[in-house]
């Protein structure tokens, strides 16, 4: 498959590149932006897969989480795609919502029409990407998967269904039981349809209750984040991890909101967090 080179910019003896592809998957041109490490040009190096929130693309986790020092420190690669499939063609919310449609791919395969031709994210993420990324790039299967909020939500249930295929899991702010929140509810509804019972195999929660697996899961939750009890609902994670005897970590980040400045007060504890899980 071709990749289209957009950008190269060197940072911390490491690159960040971005590249643009058309994605089988998602029956749309994608982008998605790599940071790889000193280390990658002398050897294979392991990944971090970043999944990011509502309205993001592939740019916002590499400008503003401070993530690529520590990365290059560690010699881990992080790969992070767009949050949705885009173009011409691809459906959007017809109000131009900010939490359907384009930027909000929730990281499922959709059901239901217009969006089942192009909203097929977590083939795209699970399969098709890592496929591209280590045919074109010098990364090894050693894989973890992180993200923030919607991109949170994505990497508990992608991790949890896939623990062959991860090391490690991490999240800030996950949307953890979409089933059960006003996002969830709208997204899947329209991209999965009426039946409840489809949702399931999406929600955090639903899965920790009955999945067979004990892969290493890091969670960071802001006290002060304006979503969180209404839209992401971390004690509804707690409560299924400790159904299950999962080993959960959760914690509590006194003072600390939904944004950026969260997310790089803490992301070098999640890259080493990560990276024990590598050895």
């Amino acid at each position: 498959m071709t990749l289209e080179n957009i950008s190269s910019t060197k940072s911390f003896a490491g690159w960040h590149k971005q590249y643009q592809h058309q994605s089988i998957s998602l029956n749309c041109q994608m982008r998605f932006a790599i940071f790889l490490p000193p280390q990658a040009s002398e050897q294979k190096v392991p990944v971090v897969y970043w999944l990011s929130g509502l309205t993001c693309t592939d740019e916002n986790f590499m400008q503003k989480a401070g993530a690529l020092r520590i990365a290059a420190e560690l010699g881990i690669a992080i790969v992070a795609p767009d949050t949705s499939p885009r173009g011409e063609g691809v459906a959007d919310d017809a109000q131009g919502s900010y939490d359907l449609g384009l930027g909000a791919g929730f990281y499922l395969n959709a059901t239901e029409a217009p969006w089942k031709s192009h909203y097929q994210m977590y083939d795209y993420v699970v399969n098709e990407l890592p496929e591209l990324i280590e045919q074109h790039f010098p990364v090894s299967q050693v894989r973890g998967i992180a993200g923030h909020s919607m991109g949170g939500h994505g990497a508990l249930t992608i991790g949890l269904k896939n623990p062959l295929r991860y090391q490690s899991i991490s999240a800030f702010s996950p949307i953890t039981n979409p089933i059960n929140c006003p996002w969830g509810q709208k997204a899947f509804e329209h991209y999965l349809g009426k039946n409840r019972d489809t949702w399931l195999q999406y929600d955090a929660c639903e899965l920790m209750k009955s999945v067979d697996c004990d892969l290493p899961i890091l969670v960071d939750q802001g006290t002060s984040d304006n979503f969180l009890e209404e839209q992401l609902k971390p004690h509804a994670l707690i409560d299924a991890a400790a159904s299950n005897d999962y080993p959960l970590i959760l914690r509590m980040q006194e003072g600390y909101d939904h944004s950026y400045y969260f997310i790089a007060s803490f992301i070098e504890e999640h890259l080493r967090f990560h990276a024990k899980h590598f050895e």
